[in-house]
């Protein structure tokens, strides 16, 4: 049986005109061996001006990754046009559509979560997860949101370290980079 090996946890935030993403760490093999605690799941591309992290099994997110940024550079930094054609390829390329990881791309003024299943979803309050430690995440953020004056960068960080104390598959070993 293949282990299945796991990447977690990624928020995004869009906040007062700023944008921050980061993610934990850990990579995680099955149900119990962490193989790895201080893994970058979070890249700016396009000169700075896009972030990207990533969640799922570590190589097929790298695919990904490489095949989004493609993208981005041939539609000349549109995100939304890069998302959407990313999407229909994962759907619809053979090889492709086996991969098992998800994404969040964001410029300073999109946040979008990108699926293997053709989804290309832009929540509703700037705030984006990822990843098994996601749902802890969002709650924590939207509640940090709603309730303080933090930064994004600062509940994104926040929002990070709390999934990290909850989820098996989540550190608190993170990476955070920004868009101003």
């Amino acid at each position: 049986m293949k282990e299945k090996i796991r990447s977690t946890t990624v928020v995004g935030i869009i906040r007062d005109g700023k944008v921050a993403l980061g993610s934990d760490g850990q990579v995680t093999m099955g149900q119990a061996i962490v193989m790895k605690s201080n893994a970058k799941k979070v890249r700016k591309i396009y000169n700075n001006q896009i972030l990207v992290g990533f969640a799922g099994a570590t190589a097929d997110a790298f695919t990904l990754l490489q095949r989004f940024e493609e993208k981005v550079e041939a539609n000349r930094g549109n995100l939304m046009k890069a998302s959407i054609e990313m999407a229909k390829d994962w759907r619809t390329d053979r090889y492709l559509r086996r991969l098992e990881a998800m994404l969040v791309v964001m410029s300073k003024k999109e946040a979008l979560l990108i699926s293997g299943t053709g989804d290309v979803i832009e929540p509703e309050d700037g705030i984006i997860t990822i990843g098994s430690g996601g749902s802890y995440a969002l709650a924590a953020a939207q509640a940090l949101v709603k309730h303080t004056q933090l930064s994004a960068k600062e509940i994104v960080e926040e929002a990070l370290k709390i999934a990290g104390n909850i989820c098996i598959y989540s550190n608190t070993n993170l990476t955070v980079e920004e868009l101003e």
